[in-house]
């Protein structure tokens, strides 16, 4: 697109009738035939798009710029997508592979934190590829707790992060063990040597280029993990093994071993989940989702437990209860209103990955 083209589509109205014409017709990925046909699904998939859409505005509007990144959190408590996980503060800045970055700030008490170099491609419907990770667990910080990491395609001494010649993105994890007693790492990055260089104004063409991105990553996304959804059909209620390559290629960490499956309960129903077998492992945490594959509100309900905050019974293992009420058991995982969804367990850096059983009973029998 030209300069001339996008400045006649923005003062034309043209560049916002066609993202609003988008928009709509990527509203039809609510009405997929295998989606849930009522209300209240439909309810949260309207709300779901809305969601995504203010992360593809953020992401290509706001943001999108490599040669000034800023590390922003794409999904959080209101924004959710493809089995977010709760006890995760997420971060991502936009790259370039011909510009060197560095990433500085303070580790913070946060129990894991993990940095990977990506290609990202949800925006076309392509997933995610990791091109390099570096665990803090490896890197070098000194005793006030300060790092450093270089982001490049040259191998550097010290904390180094390799990119490809097609990476696009870097992404962060924080992920806690207990959010009211550890302390989130505080970093930031910058493209080395634009230290006295500004971000140029916005232009027509960028505007225009980033409705379109911001309405191809709301329908390429959707559609993602839409099918996802789907797939997990055969397995409902059960803690079944996902597809590990798959759960990489669309960009899963590589610590992590993932279960994913879809429930469904009548009022009277409860499912009971069981990990006889907890192997040695960093963390683990099981989540409970909507068929939107959005974790459900943890900002009200108890949704998920982790190695930390589960109770363990007396030989080690762990019991957990789906149910629409609390049960007599310790570890309720509430519906929150929802009567069927998705749901993940992760083992995260574990040395083996045991099987975790599942099975649908009457309420009443617990």
């Amino acid at each position: 697109m030209t300069d001339n083209t996008a400045q006649e589509r923005v003062l034309s109205g043209q560049a916002w009738a066609d993202f609003c014409d988008a928009l709509k017709e990527a509203g039809k990925l609510v009405d997929a035939p295998k989606a849930p046909g009522d209300v209240f699904n439909r309810t949260e998939g309207y709300r779901y798009l809305a969601r995504m859409l203010r992360a593809g505005l953020e992401s290509f509007v706001e943001g999108g710029d490599a040669a000034f990144p800023v590390l922003r959190s794409p999904a959080h408590d209101t924004i959710k997508m493809g089995a977010d996980n709760p006890d995760n503060f997420y971060q991502s800045a936009p790259l370039n592979p011909q510009y060197d970055y560095r990433i500085t700030g303070t580790r913070g008490t946060v129990d894991y934190l993990g940095f990977g170099t990506v290609i990202n491609r949800y925006s076309s419907g392509g997933g995610m590829k990791t091109d390099g990770y570096l665990d803090s667990r490896d890197m070098e910080i000194d005793g006030d707790g300060k790092l450093e990491i270089i982001v490049s395609q040259r191998e550097h001494p010290g904390n180094w992060l390799r990119m490809g010649p097609e990476t696009n993105a870097v992404n962060v994890r924080q992920t806690f063990q207990d959010r009211n007693t550890e302390i989130r790492a505080d970093i930031r990055i910058e493209r080395i040597g634009a230290e006295n260089e500004r971000p140029p104004a916005l232009t027509p063409e960028k505007l225009d280029r980033g409705l379109q991105g911001a309405v191809q990553f709301v329908k390429n996304t959707t559609g993602l993990f839409q099918g996802w959804a789907e797939s997990f059909l055969p397995t409902v209620n059960q803690v079944a093994p996902a597809d590990q390559a798959y759960c990489q290629a669309i960009g899963g960490d590589p610590n992590i071993y993932y279960f994913h499956s879809t429930w469904s309960l009548a009022e009277d129903e409860a499912l009971l989940i069981e990990a006889p077998d907890i192997p040695d492992c960093q963390t683990w945490n099981f989540v409970l989702q909507n068929w939107w594959m959005e974790s459900l509100d943890y900002r009200y309900h108890n949704i998920h437990f982790n190695k930390h905050t589960a109770h363990y019974e007396a030989d080690g293992s762990v019991r957990i209860v789906v149910a629409h009420e609390r049960p007599p058991q310790v570890n309720w995982v509430e519906t929150a209103g929802h009567r069927n969804g998705t749901l993940c367990w992760r083992w995260i850096g574990a040395d083996r990955h045991p099987p975790v059983s599942a099975r649908v009973v009457k309420f009443s029998s617990l």
